[in-house]
């Protein structure tokens, strides 16, 4: 099924690059299109602009009356403020966007920044945790910063209060990396735009939001995917059983990171979200060290299973053909008997299984036993009509 990513050779186009700016933004700022939907767009279209002239026609079919993409000037618009907040488009088909965040399900269109590309790929480790971290949790968390850097990594984290702040500033000698919820020159909480200046000129602060947005309760969550799929690895120090950071470790166990934590007192509920992620396989860690030596056995099992799949491919025989004897006419058993009646009947069998809350896409298609080609059409179609929403994670919820 289209997984809401595309290849790196993939390009929006053949225009000046400003208009491929222009239009890149036009698509993904557009109403009801979001980073899957955008994704899927073009590779149904081939590129942005010939997406956006679809966009009224699939709007129109979907039941949607008069909508219209984002209009030009407000993608110029933006392009401006980027310049005036002295940040930089980085785009999908740009060299200087990650490769790690290509590559996981729906990845962010742009990124605006503020800093150096270099520290997106220089070997990202996240290193996250509570706002109301313990003393000896923060000191846990500035040890494994500076740790880390000085092995070699970026520390990639929110700008959030708490561990994610002690892990920037531990970590400024050797590069950071922070994840904005809200647009890349509003920073948050207030009590770090000291430090929000420092990472820009030390390393990297980088947005999906268009500059000047406020950040909003929703935008955490999506920014929370982009800041582990930025990362080989995920570490959270000091969580509580319902935390921001454990649907990091939940986004980072999603897109194939490694997730480890620190333990802790099993009577401190801080301590509670990192307990629970060790009681269910992440991996126990207790400084820098352990992070690193982790990663490396990771590495090493990872290559040594590509390797034997290699060989495998080499040297199995080709499965033998046979060729089929004649045959009657037979039923179209392409698209299930119960899905005949067309796509309205889809959408309703594909409502009556989602609520407010979040159900994995791909486990809906496979509910529903239908081709993955059929659902995403219908799914684009009730997006488009609002009814329901993407979450990241590949998630679908009613709207």
């Amino acid at each position: 099924m289209d997984t809401g990513h595309i290849s790196s050779g993939t390009r929006f186009g053949r225009q000046t690059s400003d208009a491929d700016d222009l239009d890149v933004l036009r698509l993904i700022r557009s109403r009801r299109v979001g980073p899957t939907t955008f994704h899927r767009l073009l590779a149904e279209h081939g590129n942005v602009r010939q997406a956006l002239l679809a966009l009224p026609d699939l709007a129109a079919a979907a039941g949607v009356k008069d909508y219209q993409p984002c209009p030009e000037g407000v993608a110029a618009a933006e392009l401006a403020a980027g310049r005036k907040a002295g940040a930089r488009l980085i785009r999908f088909d740009s060299p200087d966007y990650p490769q790690a965040l290509r590559e996981i399900d729906g990845a962010p269109p742009v990124l605006w920044l503020r800093g150096s590309p270099e520290w997106l790929s220089r070997k990202p480790v996240a290193v996250i945790g509570a706002r109301n971290a313990s003393s000896l949790g923060l000191r846990m968390t500035r040890a494994m910063a500076s740790g880390l850097g000085e092995a070699g990594f970026t520390v990639v984290a929110g700008l959030a209060r708490g561990v994610d702040t002690a892990a920037h500033n531990a970590a400024l000698p050797t590069g950071t990396v922070a994840v904005m919820a809200g647009g890349v020159n509003v920073i948050y909480p207030p009590e770090n735009a000291v430090l929000a200046a420092q990472i820009a000129e030390k390393g990297a602060l980088i947005s999906e939001q268009p500059p000047g947005t406020e950040p909003a309760a929703r935008h955490f969550p999506t920014r929370n995917r982009i800041i582990s799929g930025l990362s080989r690895a995920v570490v959270v120090i000091e969580a509580a059983h319902r935390s921001g950071s454990l649907i990091t470790a939940r986004n980072a166990l999603d897109q194939g990171r490694d997730v480890m934590a620190v333990p802790g007192h099993p009577m401190d509920a801080r301590a509670a979200g990192c307990n629970m992620l060790i009681r269910d396989g992440a991996v126990l860690v207790r400084n820098a060290g352990d992070v690193v030596e982790a990663m490396t056995v990771a590495n090493d099992l990872t290559s040594s299973t590509v390797s034997e799949s290699r060989d495998n491919i080499a040297t199995d025989p080709p499965a033998p053909t046979t060729s089929p004897g004649p045959r009657g006419p037979q039923p179209d058993t392409r698209i299930p008997a119960a899905d005949r009646g067309g796509p309205v009947q889809l959408e309703a069998r594909i409502l009556s299984r989602l609520s407010p809350s979040p159900t994995d896409e791909n486990d809906l298609i496979r509910e529903l036993g239908i081709p993955a080609a059929s659902a995403a059409a219908a799914i684009l179609s009730l997006e488009l009509q609002g009814r329901l929403t993407r979450l990241a994670g590949g998630r679908l919820a009613l709207s």
